[in-house]
């Protein structure tokens, strides 16, 4: 009788006042002592109180019904569709809305829609995954900025290739903990691209100039992603720098200078097509015989041989500790000792331009180490 009187009443009264009214009888519905005819009476009425045109109405609906889990689906759903306050408010939090549905809702949804849902507390992989397909720009930031969201490593991966031109997205993608080192070093490669734009755009350095910085630059970034990464991690990174051509000789030689084995490895058994353990097995042969048959396999410069021999031969002497060990970046020593070797042997085929970039990387380690002191 009491929801029949306001229906009536509710066709003359104003909208503030018809608000609240609904939201009594919203929160008189969700109590548990209610009686059945009354509850029939107002699952009746519900729905012509969401097709309300008054916006305060469908909010006042959504506040009463956003976090609660027994709502039937329906009325839910009918809220969620509300193109207004009270939709994007039943999107972000309502437990009633499950997988299938928030999936469905990303699919079809507006940015605002989208992001709603992809601001959802505990939002879960495949709504997540479904928001980094297909969701804008602006659901995509808000998901990336959701601690609570479960992410997959790929679903990032994703945002990374449509997003990563946007300073925003980048600056939030780097911040984002589990960040997969292949997307990580994709949004590397982003922002150095941007980076040799800018500053030839300016004129500020020569195109070359302005390209080799932004390369070792971003060798340099990519080695200090890998850094203490799970074995898995640092394969698929090294997998797809080779798809993408990144997987230089000289990314591989700084990534043996840094003692980032693991790295060194994993890039030898992609080039050569040998398990990681056979490759392992083979650079640790002292004679360097074994190594020598494999390097010649991977088709990695003939002048640069001695760098990577000599390297091997300083990790391999268990006495031997870089000073800078445990951090990210060139060992000074290790690379001293490359340079020492390349001195005794004078002038070979090939070996001034790779020398000149060991003097580099041996300037760059002197000033990690004194970064290293003064910090």
């Amino acid at each position: 009788m009491i929801v029949r009187q306001f229906l009536l009443w509710a066709r003359t009264a104003p909208a503030n006042v018809r608000a609240q009214a609904a939201s009594a009888l919203a929160r008189a519905y969700l109590r548990a002592d209610l009686g059945a005819q009354d509850r029939a009476e107002l699952e009746e009425a519900l729905p012509l109180m969401i097709v309300d045109p008054a916006p305060q109405m469908g909010l006042a609906l959504a506040e009463a019904f956003c976090r609660h889990p027994l709502v039937p689906v329906d009325i839910v759903l009918s809220l969620a569709a509300n193109e207004g306050d009270a939709g994007l408010m039943m999107l972000a939090r309502s437990p009633v809305l499950h997988e299938r549905e928030l999936i469905e809702l990303v699919e079809t949804g507006s940015p605002a829609r989208q992001a709603a849902i992809a601001s959802r507390e505990g939002l879960v992989a495949p709504v997540a995954a479904a928001i980094a397909e297909v969701g804008h720009a602006a659901a995509s930031l808000t998901l990336v900025t959701n601690a609570s969201a479960d992410i997959p490593g790929f679903a990032l991966a994703r945002i990374v290739e449509r997003f990563s031109h946007l300073p925003a997205m980048r600056e939030a993608l780097l911040a984002r903990p589990g960040l997969p080192a292949a997307a990580h070093h994709a949004l590397i490669r982003a922002v150095a691209g941007a980076l040799t734009s800018f500053v030839s755009e300016r004129d500020w350095m020569g195109t070359a100039d302005a390209a080799r910085v932004a390369r070792e630059a971003c060798e340099r970034a990519t080695l200090t992603c890998a850094d203490g990464r799970e074995d898995a991690d640092v394969r698929g990174l090294v997998e797809q720098m080779y798809r993408n051509d990144q997987l230089t000789p000289a990314l591989v030689l700084r990534a043996l200078l840094s003692g980032q084995v693991r790295l060194f490895l994993e890039a030898v058994s992609v080039l050569s097509g040998l398990p990681t353990d056979r490759v392992a097995a083979l650079a640790a042969d002292r004679s360097g015989a074994a190594f020598r048959v494999l390097y010649d396999r991977i088709g990695l410069p003939r002048g640069a041989y001695v760098a990577f021999r000599t390297a091997l031969q300083v990790m391999q002497a268990e006495s031997y500790v870089d000073e800078g060990e445990g951090t990210a970046g060139l060992k000074r020593r290790i690379v001293e000792r490359v340079l020492d070797q390349y001195a005794g042997l004078g002038e070979t085929q090939g070996s001034g331009k790779l020398i000149e970039v060991l003097q580099r990387w041996q300037a760059e380690a002197i000033r990690d180490a004194a970064d290293r002191q003064a910090a």
